[in-house]
């Protein structure tokens, strides 16, 4: 019987297990040091937040993986030996495979800092970076002040779960806006007020310089690059993005860049070797889409598309439409298609930008200039539909029919305020346009608003 081995048991390992199962009769192992079960890693947050427990996060019981015959072997991977296809086990009996898929995923990014070893310093990726937070961070009695280095979607979401203890927060953003390197102006600017909103000391064009021990090897303060200025903190927290966890794989053979390189069939360049999820790197770039994704469905597809091919199928990785979510603190984000920054967007890329005037609430619709051809949507405090925009991507509709037609697409629940009349109006206002919603949906809108 062929035998399949994965490492790593997050989204992209656990969803080609599942897949393989579902297709096959193969045998199957996983092996992870992180955790004996598979968990929903963007769960954490609640967890340390009070919302929920760690067991909530599981999304099988513990019998799913005796009952579907997928062996669960506890361990870190040290070695692997492509020749003889072999991996080397720490503390564990050498495993053999037939086919050997690599879903190790990423870890936290450290830059060099002085300092950044320390004690009381760490990451937010894993299971075990969550218990850490736990003694590190408990309460703002042990923690008196916490620093965030970098201006990312997981310090952000450091920054609150700090807050619901009360724990002060410095939070260190190299860029001169939040996260202006994806998100347009406008959108970069309204999370910097929402930040500061939240009692969160946001500082902009700020970057680390050292982290400081006391006497005993803890960190007491951080220096920033730019002014010299020395913030005395009990933690931090580093957020500078994270990169694929392939220590491991040096030597074995396996090509690697920043991550493990793999052509469209997520093949690596040893027979029988694979890669999934954010420690794959493609060869040759899909589109817009950036050669490594660390995000949770690209992770799920690839898995779901391997399994095909391992199970005498051949299936091309075709990920689609660029689609995304978030929440930065309190407010929804959600993209579809290509909404670039003002630092990468394309000479012909226009963009259309609705704020309301006293919520935290706004869309950016990017367009061609020439075609009018509708490119992207970002949408911030409302919640749009993923299948009508991939239809209207797919269609390659026009902007005056997306703002004709924007009512379609709002996924907000029964009696929430709509905001179409005023979108379309400012619109209009832009550039020099006669749009209407089409009667029947503004009767739709006038009806629940």
């Amino acid at each position: 019987m062929e035998h399949i081995v994965i490492i790593g048991n997050g989204i992209a390992g656990v969803t080609a297990a599942r897949h393989i199962r579902k297709l096959s009769d193969k045998k199957i192992t996983i092996v992870s040091a992180e955790s004996k079960y598979f968990f929903s890693r963007t769960a954490l947050m609640y967890v340390y937040m009070g919302h929920m427990k760690f067991e909530h996060t599981q999304p099988y019981e513990n019998n799913f993986w005796k009952k579907n015959r997928i062996e669960l072997v506890e361990g870190y991977v040290s070695r692997v030996n492509t020749d003889e296809k072999v991996l080397q086990i720490d503390g564990g009996p050498n495993l053999n495979y037939d086919k050997l898929i690599i879903a190790t995923g990423s870890k936290p990014n450290k830059f060099g800092w002085p300092g950044q070893d320390l004690n009381g310093v760490q990451g937010l990726y894993s299971k075990q970076d969550l218990e850490l937070l736990e003694k590190n961070a408990p309460n703002n009695k042990v923690c008196k002040r916490a620093v965030i280095v970098g201006g990312g979607l997981i310090g952000i979401e450091l920054a609150e779960m700090l807050r619901t203890r009360d724990i002060p927060v410095t939070f260190l953003v190299r860029e001169t806006s939040f996260w202006n390197g994806v998100l347009p102006n406008g959108e970069s600017q309204m999370i910097n007020e929402h930040i500061r909103e939240h009692h969160i000391d946001l500082r902009l064009g700020s970057s680390l310089k050292e982290i400081n021990p006391d006497e005993n090897g803890k960190v007491k303060s951080v220096t920033i690059a730019e002014t010299g200025e020395e913030i005395k903190c009990d933690f931090v927290g580093l957020t500078a993005g994270v990169t694929p966890n392939i220590d491991f794989l040096k030597g074995s053979g396996i090509e690697l860049g920043r991550g493990v390189k793999v052509n469209r069939m997520l093949e690596t360049n040893i027979a029988d070797v694979y890669a999934i999820g954010d420690c794959a790197e493609q060869q040759e770039p899909i589109g817009n889409r950036r050669a490594i994704e660390a995000v949770w469905y690209t992770g799920r597809m690839m898995g779901e598309t391997l399994a095909q091919t391992i199970c005498g199928n051949p299936t091309e990785y075709r990920p689609g439409h660029w689609f995304n979510s978030a929440k930065f603190l309190d407010i929804e984000y959600q993209t579809y298609g290509w909404v670039f920054s003002e630092r990468r967007k394309k000479e012909t890329e226009v963009h259309f930008h609705w704020r309301h005037p006293k919520e935290k609430i706004c869309i950016t619709i990017a367009f061609d200039r020439d075609s009018k051809t509708f490119l992207g949507i970002n949408t911030f405090g409302i919640r749009m539909r993923h299948e009508i925009f991939d239809r209207w991507l797919n269609e390659k509709r026009d902007i005056d029919f997306v703002m004709e037609h924007l009512i379609d697409a709002n996924f907000d629940p029964e009696f929430y305020k709509r905001f179409e009349p005023e979108i379309v109006s400012k619109y209009n206002t832009d550039f020099g346009k006669s749009i209407t919603l089409k009667k029947k949906n503004l009767k739709r809108i006038f009806q629940i608003a």
